[in-house]
Parts: structure tokens; sequence; C-alpha cells
């Protein structure tokens, strides 16, 4: 987890414990793009909540507050355990097999590590060498 992500996730747990927040990242240097949901979904009233909670990271950067909509991003060992035979693209830090990017079913998630059954074939790939991982369509 990202030291920005630590942070609004601090900020949110005594106002909003019941927003996930499912990535926080910085984009340009200069935005935080931030992903929530909630279990009775994602409004836009709760969008602006969550950006007025956020005043501490909106006086040092740009904010945009959004639900995952279909290509919810996977970053943490339960979302990958409850999205298990859903389609998703695993992006990855290094070579697997000379692959650095995988697509199709999520058949396995433990605390280590997430496995996918991609056209290559079914690979195993752990937390901390996942770049980038979402759901995908089709």
């Amino acid at each position: 987890m990202s030291a920005i992500q630590a942070d609004i996730e601090r900020l949110l747990a005594q106002s909003e414990p019941y927003v996930e927040v499912l990535l926080a990242e910085i984009v340009g240097g200069a935005t935080v793009r931030l992903f929530i949901d909630h279990p009775d979904g994602v409004s836009l009233e709760l969008c602006e909540r969550v950006s007025t909670l956020l005043m501490p990271i909106r006086e040092r950067f740009g904010l945009e507050v959004s639900s995952p909509g279909a290509e919810r991003p996977l970053t943490k060992p339960s979302h990958f355990r409850r999205f298990l035979g859903y389609r998703a693209r695993v992006r990855t830090r290094g070579d697997h097999d000379g692959q650095r990017s995988f697509t199709g079913e999520l058949v396995g998630a433990t605390e280590a590590g997430v496995t996918i059954a991609a056209a290559s074939g079914v690979v195993s790939i752990e937390y901390d060498d996942i770049k980038r991982s979402n759901l995908v369509g089709g």
C-alpha cells in the first residue's frame, strides 16, 4: 500500500468507516486519483463527503474521487478472494517466463499471492510483484 493510500485510509477511518479505499495513486506528481467503494454503492454525495474530509490531501494535491467502475482495481488479498472466478488483468514488476501482463480467470488467492489462469497457462504471482491489477469485462 502506498503512503498516500495509508494517509487517506487514516483520514477516513473515523468519519466514514464503511468507505473502502480501493486504490489511491499520485498521477503526474500533482493529482491523487482515488477509487472508493461502499456497501450501499458510491454516489456523488459520498464522493463529495470524502473529498471534503480529505482537505489535508487537497492542500498538497489535486484530488479525483470516483467509484471503481466495471474495471475495478484489485489491490488487497480480500479483493482477489472476493472476485475469484472473474476475469482480471494482472501486471507485474518483474518477468514471469518472459511476460509481465496476464489476463484470465482468478482461480486462487492466499495471503501471499494470486493465481490466474491466463492464455499462457496458470501462473501464481506474489502480491509484492503486482504492479497493477483490475477486473476486465468479457
